[in-house]
């Protein structure tokens, strides 16, 4: 005989337990910029 109670919470748990995973995964995956090299800058340098 299946009980019905116990199936239901552990779906819910297994549900659960994957969500906080894909959260945390999501929370942790970042995009690094690539660094500028030193003394260059976005902006053109003044006409002297």
């Amino acid at each position: 005989m299946v009980d019905l109670t116990r199936v239901v919470r552990t779906a819910l748990e297994n549900a659960v337990s994957v969500a906080g995973t894909l959260l945390l995964t999501a929370a942790t995956l970042t995009e690094i910029e690539p660094e500028t090299p030193a003394g260059r800058h976005d902006e053109p340098s003044p006409a002297l």
